[in-house]
């Protein structure tokens, strides 16, 4: 045996006769040291005397050795925290979803009628297949004969199921959607089978049906459809599933919330396979509450197939009504053609199919009555002649003579009539559309000094002019009111006196939305207060409180005086003016036409807008054929059929 010495060491053993370590004192010097001798009993050559077996380290190393220790130590410590502390959440979810899981329990979404209880959006149910990555067999050869299976069961590939993990992988307690709305047939067959899918799970759930009686109604209900990215972002924290629908426009928009209803909430103990063992609690959900929309249905579809009918007879493919009263704000309809069915969307549409929306030059997705931005024409007369009359710058008796037009230095500015109009006073001007009495009240001639285009803008705003009316439906315009600064920063040119006179008559660079022309003409109607438009009349359920309407605001400093001379100037319209061809309709009516410029040689559009029963409107009717030529041609007549509808049935 070896032995190794060591000076700093005062301890000396030897192995005893028992097998234990026997100790014995050394004062470490080499002469006692030299008096062991290695043999096999562990005794001196004399036979006397313990062998020594030192223990001792170098502090050094006893240093080195603490270091490690407490590193080693330190590093465990440091992993142990961010375990417990910085992930401790995580895993603990982990650790909770492997035993419990909450379940969603959508309510039924509400339905909506229109203003008479005629169902108009409703639910049926449907079958959903659904997959969940938790719940899947983890053996990589078993997760590929199961996704075989199911393949061969749908009609997909088991590539689809293996993309569709790998777009949720960070939501695998979340019941992805396989296939939706399956056959009544193939839903019985995979029920029977489903049980023994590990992963895979037949639901239920609703799917949207929407009436198409009036397409037309498109626009206004819009649709539901699956959940994008920018909805689970937009909606984080509201219980959606990836098999929910959401309100992706319309009225199934702008009342997500009232229609969806509150979620309920079932939390439920499983296995390891992920069948359920036992429910925990539950919380019920909140129905979704039904609207009540303002429209009245059948009003609108017999307003869809009159205008579609004058589209034809002129050879015009667009065109927008809007009826609202003028008393609320209730939108009885608003029509839009070109239109689409919004039943094409439920489940989703084929990219072939929008494609073929999105490129039809006509645009049916766009909703015309409340997006489309047009030059009114002379419709916009009205607004200018109660702007003039109430700064003063004219009276009900001022006349001014039409000879055809007004010429300044090289430019000159038609009436429409070849010749003129003669004298005319402000009642005269409304009603046969004089451009000339137009031209001096807006821009000045002579030794008359206009309103000027700054007066011109500040009038069209208080009748709703330049802004969003606030109606409850997305994507509304707000027109465009040009203004000087406008023209030099956008143009490059200074505004010039004819600018003025465009915009007097409605025309240039003044654009409106037809819905905005029916607030405007609203105000006249109900002789001073600007209504704020709505469809969605009332709500049962949770909502009940929450639909509230704001009341008609009356226009500050109304000059009431000025107003009833525009109106009386607008029922001169029906009487002797451009709108005789209503005035053999049961009721008296008030109203103005017009004819707007469109860009290139295409037809004008054709414009009309009025009111009903004259001394007591509960009708307010804005009626635009685009590119439909005169306004005798196209928008007057189909205003007549339209009204007298509303006389006989409405109201």
């Amino acid at each position: 045996m070896l032995f190794h010495r060591k000076k700093t060491s005062t301890h000396v053993f030897h192995l005893q006769q028992d097998g234990r370590l026997g100790e014995v004192g050394w004062d470490g010097s080499d002469s006692d040291l030299e008096h062991f001798v290695a043999s096999g009993d562990g005794t001196s050559s004399q036979g006397r005397g313990p062998i020594p077996l030192t223990t001792s380290i170098r502090p050094s190393r006893i240093r080195l050795g603490v270091l490690l220790i407490f590193g080693i130590t330190s590093l465990f410590g440091v992993r142990s925290a961010h375990l417990q502390i910085i992930e401790g959440e995580h895993y603990a979810d982990l650790s909770h979803q492997n035993k419990e899981r909450v379940e969603l329990i959508t309510p039924t979404r509400g339905i909506i009628t229109d203003r008479y209880g005629i169902p108009l959006a409703w639910n049926e149910p449907a079958f959903v297949l659904t997959m969940t990555g938790a719940d899947l067999p983890d053996e990589e050869e078993v997760r590929k004969v199961l996704f075989e299976h199911v393949s061969n069961l749908i009609g997909i590939q088991p590539t689809d199921l293996d993309l569709l993990i790998a777009a949720y992988a960070r939501r695998p307690y979340d019941s992805i959607p396989i296939m939706d709305d399956l056959p009544y047939e193939s839903a019985i067959r995979l029920a029977i089978e489903v049980s023994t899918l590990p992963g895979f799970t037949l639901t239920t759930r609703t799917k949207r049906i929407y009436s198409s009686s009036a397409p037309s109604l498109s626009h206004v209900l819009g649709y539901t459809g699956s959940l994008s990215d920018a909805d689970f972002e937009a909606h984080d924290g509201d219980g959606y599933r990836l098999i929910d629908s959401i309100g992706k426009t319309g009225t199934e928009q702008i009342y997500e919330a009232y229609l969806r209803g509150v979620p309920g909430r079932l939390a439920y103990e499983v296995d390891a396979l992920g069948d359920k063992l036992s429910i925990l609690s539950k919380e019920d959900p909140v129905l979704g509450s039904n609207l009540t929309l303002s429209i009245d249905a059948e009003f609108q579809k017999y307003i869809e197939q009159q205008l579609q009918e004058t589209l034809d007879r002129v050879k015009a493919t667009r065109g927008s009504v809007v009826a609202l009263d003028p008393r609320s704000g209730a939108v009885r309809a608003i029509v839009s053609l070109p239109t689409y069915d919004a039943n094409e969307f439920i489940g989703g549409i084929s990219s072939e199919r929008y494609t073929a929306f999105l490129e039809d030059k006509d645009h049916p997705l766009f909703f015309r009555a409340i997006s489309g931005e047009f030059a009114s024409g002379s419709t916009f007369k009205p607004i200018m002649a109660y702007a003039a009359l109430a700064e003063g710058i004219i009276s009900e008796h001022t006349s001014f003579l039409s000879t055809g037009g007004l010429r300044i230095g090289q430019w000159f500015f038609p009436d429409w009539k070849a010749g003129g109009h003669g004298v005319t006073d402000v009642r005269k001007a409304i009603s046969d559309s004089v451009n000339t009495f137009f031209y001096i009240i807006g821009g000045g001639f002579d030794t008359v000094t206009g309103l000027g285009v700054e007066r011109i803008t500040d009038y069209a705003k208080r009748f709703g002019f330049g802004e969003a009316t606030g109606i409850d439906l997305p994507n509304e315009a707000d027109g465009f009111l040009p203004s000087k600064e406008w023209k030099e920063d956008v143009k490059g040119e200074r505004w010039y006196v004819g600018d003025t006179y465009h915009l007097a008559i409605g025309q240039g660079d003044f654009l409106t939305t037809p819905l905005q022309m029916a607030v405007a003409t609203a105000v006249l109607a109900n002789q001073g207060s600007k209504v704020i438009p709505y469809v969605v009349e009332s709500a049962d359920g949770f909502a009940t409180e929450l639909i509230e309407h704001t009341q008609p605001l009356a226009i500050e400093n109304l000059d009431s005086n000025a107003l009833n001379i525009v109106r009386q100037g607008m029922r001169q319209t029906i009487t002797t003016g451009s709108g005789r061809s209503l005035n053999s309709l049961t009721e008296e009516v008030a109203g103005k036409t017009g004819t707007a410029q469109t860009p290139g040689n295409k037809p004008y559009h054709s414009w009309f807008t009025g009111f009903g029963p004259y001394e007591d409107p509960n009708i307010t009717l804005v009626v635009l054929v685009e590119e439909g030529g005169e306004s005798n041609e196209a928008a007057v007549p189909l205003a007549r059929t339209i009204l007298d509808w509303w006389f006989q049935f409405g109201q």
